[in-house]
């Protein structure tokens, strides 16, 4: 299963490397960190806490004690920056304007919202939802299928997260959301092995990460297929067309289950809250397979990094429920929120967002492919756009899950923060709006990390 370092790990795991990083933590910041504790309820990536934030502008954080960080994970909400000031004026003049509307009651931010999305969208993605996070949003989704199919099982992958909430945990794959201490999950949650063509659960070798198509001949799509045609009551296949790991499907993938799904009358769920919105270089992720999903899930980015928000884009034919309430949320429709959006997606547009992304992050690949050649420790690179990947191994090919985290603080301790993901790959997503100056300073520090812990660890 899939294991995510965050700043915010507890000390029943405290290692070396994150005791070394507390020396970089400043007074403030400790006092902070000890009254967050005191009242927070603790759990895994939240609470305790590794410092404390003041401030949050471009791609920068600054802690309480003044020391700044280039912030390349973001929880995947900062593609604008943090702070963007267009979204902050489109906030505040919202406020002045019209600041909440209960529900049964539309108002113009909400319908401008759910058009620009629709106008946006993949082909046949005409009905919008709007839901306070992407875990709700999978869970509409969800619904949507039930009740347009007649079907209740689900078919996704393991590793992959799709939200916090008992049904998007139950259709995810991380153990760490489906520990047998929280019970049962949702019947009907059946799961195969990813595509992971550097991993290969199938066990066909990857040389340099890219897929020998002819060997594998894409065993994770056709796995996928057979269970389709096995269990003919599934009504939905649930998944990211690009995995946040990151993971990039080996070429061909989605187009074949695509049929599949079709053969079988599955309905294709394209989670793309942490990818979608321009982050891999296309507005959609899925448009790098050129497969379009029945229902498109967006959230994290689309509130401008300030306001949760996400949205269930899906085709008329899932204009069914409404004799039900598969989505009724307090601020279904809120006008501040929906303004955020607005704001956000105009962002990206005027300043060309998705084009700086596919081309800083083709950049960045191929400098990160350049710095891996003459490292041991680096066993792959991939990415799309501004989601890239490193994978650490250590000399037998093994996950390097010790130095990855040893990578991390390091980094955080030259002022780059990012988060590791499977235990081994040091994921890095920095805003849409880096410059390469920028850009290139940071991946100085991730080779300048790179190195030390290899130094230290007997790597080189």
């Amino acid at each position: 299963m899939s294991r995510s370092v965050d700043l915010s790990e507890g000390d029943a795991n405290l290692g070396d490397a994150r005791a070394a990083w507390r020396s970089h933590v400043g007074p403030a910041a400790r006092e902070l960190i000890g009254r967050d504790e005191r009242v927070f309820l603790r759990q895994s990536l939240s609470t305790p806490c590794l410092s404390a934030v003041r401030r949050a502008e471009g791609i920068w954080i600054e802690d309480a004690d003044g020391r700044r960080l280039m912030d390349f994970h973001g929880n995947s909400v900062h593609h604008l920056g943090h702070g963007h000031p267009r979204v902050k004026a489109a906030i505040v003049r919202q406020m002045d304007d019209l600041a909440f509307a209960p529900r049964r009651f539309t108002c113009e931010p909400a319908v401008a919202l759910a058009e620009r999305l629709v106008a946006l969208a993949p082909p046949g993605l005409t009905r919008v939802l709007f839901a306070p996070g992407g875990s709700e949003a999978i869970e509409i989704a969800l619904k949507l299928v039930r009740v347009a199919t007649g079907r209740h099982k689900t078919l996704s992958f393991w590793d992959a997260f799709h939200g916090a909430g008992f049904g998007a945990a139950s259709v995810g794959g991380e153990s760490l959301f489906r520990d047998s201490r929280l019970g049962p999950m949702l019947a009907g949650a059946e799961h195969v092995a990813p595509f992971a063509c550097f991993r290969c659960p199938y066990g066909f070798p990857a040389p340099g990460g890219a897929p020998d198509l002819s060997a594998c001949r894409m065993a994770c799509a056709r796995a996928a297929g057979f269970v389709l045609g096995r269990e003919r009551d599934v009504g939905a296949v649930v998944a990211e067309p690009v995995r946040a790991v990151p993971y990039v499907p080996p070429p061909g993938f989605w187009p074949e289950l695509r049929g599949a799904c079709d053969r079988a009358g599955t309905r294709l769920i394209f989670d793309e809250i942490p990818a979608g919105l321009g982050k891999t270089g296309r507005m959609f992720a899925c448009e790098h397979a050129g497969v379009a999903p029945d229902i498109l899930v967006l959230g994290k980015a689309l509130g401008g990094g300030m306001l949760p928000l996400a949205a269930v884009l899906a085709r008329d034919d899932f204009d069914v429920a409404e004799d039900l309430a598969v989505g009724h949320y307090t601020h279904e429709k809120n006008p501040i929120l929906a303004a955020a959006g607005l704001a956000t997606l105009d962002v990206i547009r005027d300043e060309g967002l998705v084009a700086r992304a596919a081309d800083l992050g083709a950049y960045a690949l191929a400098r990160l492919r350049e710095i891996a050649a003459c490292r041991r420790l680096i066993g792959d690179v991939r990415g799309l756009g501004l989601l890239i990947g490193v994978e650490l191994v250590r000399p037998d090919g093994t996950p390097a899950v010790e130095a990855a985290e040893a990578t991390l603080y390091a980094a955080l301790a030259r002022g780059l923060s990012f988060k590791v993901t499977q235990g081994s790959v040091l994921t890095l997503s920095p805003p849409l709006i880096i410059s390469r100056a920028d850009l290139d300073r940071a991946l100085v520090i991730v080779t300048e990390a790179l190195d030390e812990v290899a130094a230290a660890q007997g790597l080189t």
